[in-house]
């Protein structure tokens, strides 16, 4: 196995400050003896232990701070006076009784006693001026009481007679890191120049230049050097530590936290992976597992998680890490094994329950899942995590009004009279907020979501970005153009200088007959930057789609590819490219784009989606169509098109229970779409309930009225209105026969 020694624990860079004052065990964690020159035994007479057993927190060469006369004196040397004896029997004796003091106030609680320790220390000096061991216990021993200014005063007055006193060193180095861990940056009279942290790197170079070997002090000195961002520095002791002590571990980590602190992930593997497997320790797996997730290798990351938790089993840190790993993967019935473990060892802890319900719902158990939350609930009732959670559910199981009643709970509990708010405060609100006017708008309550969105708005920031976005869609939704368009005027006034927001009312001048003032505002934002100019041409070939410029948006597609080097930026153009090609009636070559986009994306809601209804709509391929749907379903249960599509699916595959089940959902939430109210009424048609399609078809043609034409084919409303017709004349006839008066449609 691995050696260890006790160092300073691997944690982010952003803590290593205030962890810095942990400093290694074998400078606070030792025993203490007698001064190296101390007899062998006491006075005849001294009534003290035949050896000085000092508290178990003393070192035996811990580095002391003194403030007494006889610390100056032992500091000036001998030059002012004749040469005295030394007694270090009365030394030894009051060493001795100054133990037994320390010992007393620690184990029995008696502070007073450090007084008469201290006292005893300078008695001791007084019998031998120029130990400097008794100098430096005492100099410790203020330092432990928090009489720091002492302590270092002392540390600089024997450094003044010894220059090279490692353990004076020592002592100032410990109060700087102290120092650095309260953020205290004063810097005292007595010393030099610098800031803290400079005054204890320069401390630690003095250290490791008088003791080379030490592993200790190297790794203290190259996690300053990293607060210090002089990364180079850091990694030179850190290397020159594992030249020393190849087999410890936290060099090791320590070595690869620097490399993952800089970007370098795959150094900090190796890092790790150059010691034995045999040999690696727990946090040295947990360490690889963590660098292999945030290098998107999923596959290695569980394993590293597995081989910790086997080293180590039980270990709940370890656990949790394994489980969302799995998670993540989709491996979810190891993971549900692993939250079920962590939940029955903490049952007061809700997290893992949250988590157990995330994986009932990614499978499709909503009941379930909504029954765990509910768990979690009674454990803390004003958990965000888990009212988020309810609502969410609530909402997919259709129970609208609990959702709502859920997410105004939550936004309630993080709303102040005063309108102040901390940046947390102000994000979680957003997030309630955003998803209470969805809810709200699905049910076609309007005004009930805009004045949701209007308190977003009064959050500042992107959380009023997503506010106005949320308006304009829910009037789009409502079919009010007019609305949307003064509301992304408004959102522009207030916020000239956002890009997203000029687009979006780009967007709306080209829908609503201004597209050359739209696509002028639109290249108005080109700016030569990569990232600025991929989304405003990505947005211009979307405007040209609906303005049916096909032309025009292969041209800004084109502009857009040299700068989509991303992953996601590639994705969306291949997407964008389908939706082109779809629209341009060229179906193989959109279902190329699509299945590129899939290529890179996989779990791509959107693509899968669109794909699945594009190859359902032609009745080709349906099996595979429905497993990508359901797919798109599976990750966003409450997404009305997407439940369209699967009901659509199903009906194409004449599972026409299913296909109802779905279509009805989709219509509940997409009340407004004619493509819906479409599909529901091809479905009671086949079913035989021809009344019911009519009025569903009726629905689709009030609805396609009240649309944007860019939002349908030319050819749709005509296909609608020939499946009505056909429907009354059914149904005259029906009521004819059976002597019944024709009822108005």
């Amino acid at each position: 196995m691995m050696k260890r020694i006790n160092l300073l624990p691997f944690l982010p860079p952003a803590l290593a400050a205030v962890i810095l004052v942990l400093l290694p065990a074998a400078w606070v964690c030792a025993q203490s003896a007698p001064a190296k020159n101390a007899p062998a035994s006491v006075q005849p007479n001294a009534q003290a232990p035949a050896k000085a057993s000092l508290p178990a927190a003393q070192p035996a060469n811990a580095v002391s701070s003194a403030g007494s006369n006889a610390t100056a004196s032992a500091a000036k040397g001998n030059s002012e006076a004749p040469a005295q004896e030394p007694n270090r029997a009365q030394a030894y004796f009051h060493l001795a009784m100054a133990a037994t003091y320390e010992d007393d106030a620690i184990s029995e609680g008696r502070p007073d006693d450090v007084s008469h320790a201290i006292e005893e220390y300078k008695l001791a000096l007084d019998a031998d001026p120029d130990s400097a061991e008794l100098n430096n216990d005492l100099a410790d021993l203020y330092f432990r009481t928090g009489k720091v200014h002492e302590a270092e005063s002392t540390a600089r007055m024997l450094l003044k007679a010894d220059p090279d006193n490692v353990d004076a060193h020592k002592l100032l180095g410990r109060i700087y890191l102290r120092q650095l861990g309260e953020g205290d940056n004063d810097v005292s009279s007595s010393a030099p120049p610098g800031n803290v942290l400079d005054q204890a790197i320069a401390e630690f170079e003095r250290i490791v230049a008088l003791q080379p070997r030490s592993v200790e002090d190297r790794m203290v000195l190259g996690q300053l050097y990293t607060v210090k961002h002089e990364p180079q520095k850091a990694e030179d002791e850190f290397k020159t530590a594992q030249a020393i002590e190849p087999e410890s571990e936290d060099v090791v980590l320590n070595l690869a936290r620097l490399y993952a602190d800089s970007g370098d992930l795959q150094h900090a593997v190796k890092v790790i992976e150059a010691v034995p497997e045999s040999d690696r320790t727990p946090k040295m797996e947990f360490t690889l597992g963590a660098a292999y997730e945030q290098l998107k290798e999923p596959k290695d990351a569980i394993a590293a998680y597995q081989r910790a938790e086997d080293l180590e089993p039980g270990d709940l840190r370890t656990i949790d890490a394994l489980a969302e790993a799995l998670f993540n993967n989709e491996q979810y019935d190891e993971a549900l094994k692993e939250y079920e473990q962590l939940a029955e060892a903490d049952p007061d802890n809700n997290a893992p329950l949250i988590h157990i319900a995330e994986i009932q719902r990614h499978e499709g158990k909503y009941e379930d899942a909504l029954a765990t939350i509910e768990k979690a609930l009674k454990i803390d009732p004003t958990s965000l995590e888990a009212g988020y959670n309810q609502g969410l559910l609530l909402d997919v199981l259709g129970r609208f009004d609990e959702s709502e009643q859920a997410y105004q709970k939550m936004v309630d509990q993080i709303t102040h009279a005063n309108g102040a708010y901390t940046d947390e405060e102000k994000n979680n609100r957003s997030i309630f907020l955003e998803r209470l006017g969805s809810v709200y708008v699905e049910q076609n309550k309007i005004d009930l979501g805009v004045a949701t969105y209007e308190k977003m708005i009064e959050l500042g920031g992107d959380s009023a970005v997503r506010g106005y976005q949320g308006e304009v869609d829910a009037y789009q939704t409502a079919k009010e153009f007019d609305k949307a368009l003064a509301v992304s005027e408004k959102a522009v006034a207030a916020n000239p200088k956002n890009r997203d927001l000029k687009l979006m009312l780009a967007g709306e001048l080209c829908d609503q007959g201004k597209p050359d003032d739209g696509l002028a505002m639109a290249k108005g934002e080109l700016d030569g930057k990569a990232d600025d100019d991929r989304t405003v041409w990505f947005a211009m070939g979307q405007m040209d789609i609906r303005l049916r410029r096909f032309k025009d948006a292969e041209d800004a597609f084109n502009k857009s590819e040299p700068l989509a080097t991303k992953k996601e930026d590639r994705t969306y153009l291949f997407f964008l490219r389908g939706e082109l090609a779809d629209r341009e009636k060229h179906m193989d070559q959109a279902e190329q784009f699509f299945r590129q986009a899939l290529d890179l994306d996989p779990a791509n809601a959107m693509t899968l989606n669109y794909l699945g209804y594009m190859m359902a709509d032609k009745g080709v391929q349906l099996q595979e169509a429905l497993k990508l749907i359901r797919k798109a379903v599976d990750q966003e249960p409450m997404n009305g098109a997407y439940l369209d599509s699967l009901g659509w699916v199903y009906f194409k595959l004449g599972e026409y229970e299913l296909a109802e089940d779905n279509l009805r959902q989709a219509v509940d939430r997409d009340q407004t779409d004619p493509t819906v109210h479409e599909h529901l009424g091809d479905l009671y048609e086949k079913t035989g309930r021809i009344r019911l399609a009519a009025a569903q078809w009726e629905l689709s043609m009030s609805e396609f009225a009240k649309s944007n034409p860019a939002d349908f084919e030319p050819g749709d409303v005509a296909k609608v209105q020939k499946k009505l017709e056909s429907a009354r004349v059914r149904l005259a006839k029906e009521d004819n026969s059976l002597g019944q008066p024709i009822k108005p449609e």
